[in-house]
């Protein structure tokens, strides 16, 4: 893997593909400044060398077109008060002006490019455009897991243009560190614990990382599907009918693997899809008509508890409950205390995809676990075993 600590930017300027497609409220302050802090560790890397960076990024989804709320001016203050240095900017990211405020900049200086996607061709993977941001720098950075699953042009094409000076900035090269933890060095036992709405969005997943994993923990509104496949009662939940022998397929393969699958054995039921419903603890087998399953009971809490601190590699996308209600969130937060306390005791924990990082933040356990992945669907591609186009650039 070549990262950025082989190589010294003395005099160099590199252009740094990062992530900065963060939250912003109704005046464009920025409300999660997660992804900036990410990236701190390359930047420091390469000004501490000598060198000088320019970032570029995305912003939303402009479609090809300048709009004002889209501009990265808005989040400037942000980056700059992050990094901890005046942050230069220019209003394109290609063109004369990115040019001379790239030919401009000293070692120690940042810069910040236009919105990359102010322009169709950046989406398109168009070569011109590609090549026009290479003439930017000396060395190409790429440190946006988030969007490494994209083959755009500043996360993948532009990489044709730098043969001997492309590198994986350090947060890139940790994502893969974690993920490799996983699937190819985890030490044993490996628990996944995959929740969430569908069996559908995760079938790829399943098969993966089947002959990596020794438990598998199925939670969420994807468990009903099984439940259902199984012979069960359930009531109203969340079910995909066509997925039904999808399900027995899955729990045959995990079977051949020797891979251990925990369902929910109860759960907390509801007449309705709302935090005010009437509720209660039932089998998860017996859901009566006109009641849906909405979170974990307490015996799968307690099941799942077991599994995990008997764990020494953890593995969690998806939250196994309706945690966006408070009084269907317990299954989750009692998930989260439990690998919290299974990290705690030695076990190497790695949560990615997007509602279950947006739990641990909610809930403040981003730092009671090994790794929060940065990157959603590039989490989700590479543990379906996909090589992404951001990562495949850099290795070739």
């Amino acid at each position: 893997m070549k990262t950025i600590n082989d190589f010294n930017f003395r005099d160099k300027k590199a252009l740094v593909r990062v992530d900065f497609n963060v939250p912003q409220d109704d005046q464009l302050k920025v409300t999660d400044n997660t992804r900036i802090v990410a990236v701190k560790p390359t930047v420091e890397k390469i000004l501490n060398d000598g060198g000088s960076v320019i970032l570029m990024t995305h912003l939303g989804r402009p479609k090809g077109e300048v709009k004002d709320e889209f501009s990265l001016k808005h989040i400037l203050a942000e980056v700059s008060n992050v990094l901890g240095r005046e942050v230069k900017f220019v209003e394109e990211s290609i063109g004369p002006k990115a040019e001379q405020a790239a030919a401009e900049l000293k070692p120690g200086e940042i810069l910040l490019l236009e919105n990359l996607r102010f322009h169709n061709e950046e989406e398109k993977g168009d070569e011109g455009f590609a090549e026009q941001l290479s003439k930017l720098g000396d060395a190409y950075v790429n440190d946006a897991f988030g969007t490494a699953h994209r083959a755009h042009a500043s996360t993948a094409v532009i990489a044709n243009y730098f043969t001997s000076t492309k590198f994986f900035g350090l947060l890139m090269a940790n994502e893969l560190k974690a993920i490799d933890k996983v699937l190819k060095n985890g030490e044993r036992p490996v628990t996944a614990i995959l929740g969430g709405s569908k069996v559908s969005t995760k079938i790829t997943i399943i098969e993966n990382i089947l002959p990596a994993i020794d438990n598998l923990i199925i939670g969420g509104g994807m468990a009903f599907t099984f439940i259902k496949a199984l012979g069960g009662k359930i009531g109203t939940s969340l079910v995909e009918q066509d997925k039904l022998p999808l399900a027995l397929e899955i729990l045959a393969k995990a079977k051949e693997h020797n891979v251990k699958v925990y369902l929910p054995s109860d759960t907390i039921i509801a007449e309705s899809f709302s935090n005010d419903a009437e509720r209660k603890e039932i089998d998860i087998y017996a859901i009566p008509e006109g009641w849906m399953g909405l979170d974990a009971g307490s015996k799968s809490r307690d099941q799942f508890n077991d599994v995990l601190l008997n764990s020494r590699t953890i593995l969690w996308n998806g939250p196994i409950g309706v945690f966006e209600m408070s009084n269907f969130a317990a299954g989750t937060v009692a998930l989260g205390d439990s690998i919290a306390e299974a990290t705690r005791l030695g076990a190497f924990s790695l949560v990615g995809g997007g509602d279950s990082v947006a739990f641990v933040k909610q809930f403040g356990y981003d730092d009671k676990v090994s790794y929060v992945s940065t990157g959603g669907g590039a989490m989700l591609e590479s543990l379906e075993g996909l090589e992404l186009p951001g990562i495949a650039a850099i290795n070739k």
